[in-house]
């Protein structure tokens, strides 16, 4: 089935990036950063299945070769918290072949970053593993018409009701800085994430699937369910080997879950919209349902006898501690249960999202744990053999650098560690109030098999509703008869 994910990051010099070793990494290659010296060998990673550079005009042709482009990117930025690229992460349909979503993907970064002038470095992976996915690393400049990177952004004076600039008390004139092109603006990850949407679902119908991604969260597309979370290449990969990950496990638990809750709103439904659908005045009494209820028992054995004779006790119960002692009282209780459900299944779903939160928090919390002492080791090591550990330690370096990216993210860059053991109480807490709601959800599980047995009998009243009628007249007119034709109503 097609999912959708698009997920955007800026890799920065300020944040101990390096866009040579982030090309190195993505295209499985070997380069080296003229910026710092290194030399970054990825040739040993697997996965990769197409790579190559796409350019805009005015983009130097040279800047085809990946380690020539990104090492102009290093040379173009002086700062030292420069915004070096923007990699926009993407999942292929596994619905297409790779040769179609390698096209899908080009055509897709053409039209949406080429054309409006930035360098798209293009690395499509699949391992086998029913995660293909692609990475694309963009430039963050625009360029000059003589092929040089142009400024990111220019200086706008200020200007006061004459027109004239506004000269401050330092000297200097009234200033805002403003940027070149908008690639950085809020609104331009929703605009491109609704592109890839579109570029994906023509892509899809165009190799007759019937499958549709939506980028819209369940919520705004009014899909009620817990949605799940992207696996990443590191959980696919533990999955795959047959090893759980605590992703694999509340993706599995949220489809358990939307399964569940599913069901139990539609049986609800089922049972409130036809009893709506009863005009009151035919309406049989509960006395009348619940004696067809045990009149429809089956006793052809003796678990069948213990399994009805269950059903009627549990009936009993459920209209006596429901008051539902009429028709009306009954409609009002599964329109209750029908509200009881709803603000269960919610709390449900909001509790849930917040733990998958806390989750991968904790889960890149611990792959930084994992591999700190293998990067601790890799940076006071002699240059000299540097390099020979870093090629046998690349994945344990790189997901050790990513795990301190996403935390550094998590904490909006202050200097601090993370709240571990608060995260980890706040896990504890919200998962013990996840299994009070799934009580009651089994609770109104419970009381929805009463109100089916109940549904039921009142189905099989109305249906025998002649017979019914016929003997209610056979009976009025023996009390007619017995008090002498007396009319007695």
């Amino acid at each position: 089935m097609a999912n959708y994910h698009l997920s955007l990051q800026v890799f920065s010099r300020g944040k101990g990036h390096s866009a040579v070793e982030k090309a190195a990494y993505r295209a499985g290659e070997k380069l080296r950063s003229g910026y710092n010296g290194e030399v970054y060998d990825f040739t040993r990673k697997g996965g990769v299945v197409n790579t190559e550079i796409l350019l805009p005009t005015y983009a130097p042709v040279e800047y085809a070769d990946r380690a020539i482009l990104w090492n102009a990117v290093e040379q173009s930025e002086r700062n030292g918290n420069a915004q070096l690229a923007r990699e926009v992460e993407f999942s292929l349909p596994r619905e297409l072949t790779i040769g179609q979503n390698i096209i899908l993907a080009r055509e897709f970064v053409q039209k949406t970053f080429v054309d409006k002038g930035m360098c798209a470095d293009v690395c499509a992976h699949d391992k086998g593993d029913g995660n293909p996915h692609c990475h694309v690393m963009l430039t963050m400049r625009p360029f000059n018409i003589d092929g040089t990177f142009a400024p990111k952004s220019k200086k706008e004076y200020i200007l006061d009701e004459n027109g004239e600039r506004i000269r401050l008390t330092s000297g200097e004139y009234k200033s805002r800085k403003v940027n070149v092109v908008d690639w950085n603006d809020l609104s331009k990850a929703d605009e491109w994430r609704a592109v890839w949407e579109d570029f994906a679902n023509a892509a899809l119908a165009r190799h007759g699937s019937a499958e549709r991604i939506d980028h819209r969260s369940y919520k705004k597309q009014g899909v009620d369910k817990i949605p799940g979370v992207h696996l990443g290449p590191i959980a696919s990969q533990l999955e795959r080997m047959g090893i759980r990950t605590e992703r694999g496990d509340f993706n599995r638990s949220a489809e358990v879950t939307n399964s569940k809750l599913r069901q139990q709103g539609a049986r609800i439904r089922k049972a409130k919209n036809w009893l709506y659908s009863v005009p009151i005045q035919d309406a049989p009494t509960m006395v009348e349902m619940m004696s067809r209820v045990a009149a429809t028992m089956n006793f052809a054995s003796n678990a069948a006898t213990i399994r009805n004779l269950k059903l009627s006790a549990k009936v009993l119960m459920f209209i006596k501690r429901s008051g539902a002692d009429t028709f009306e009282h009954f409609v009002a209780k599964v329109e209750e249960m029908n509200n009881q459900h709803y603000e269960t299944a919610n709390a449900i779903k909001e509790k849930s999202r917040r733990i998958n939160t806390l989750t991968v928090h904790l889960e890149q919390c611990d792959i930084r744990k994992q591999h700190r002492a293998v990067y601790q080791k890799y940076t006071k090591l002699d240059p000299k053999k540097r390099k020979a550990y870093a090629e046998k330690h690349a994945e344990e370096i790189q997901q050790y650098k990513e795990a301190v990216d996403y935390i550094k993210g998590v904490m909006n860059g202050r200097a601090e560690p993370p709240p571990i053991k608060k995260w980890k109480a706040e896990l504890a807490t919200l998962t013990a109030e996840r299994y009070a709601l799934y009580d009651e959800y089994y609770r109104l599980d419970d009381e929805l098999k009463s109100v089916e047995a109940l549904r039921r009998g009142a189905e099989s009243i109305i249906r025998d509703e002649p017979q019914r009628e016929q003997r209610t007249r056979a009976r009025d007119m023996a009390l007619y008869s017995k008090h002498g034709g007396q009319v007695l109503f």
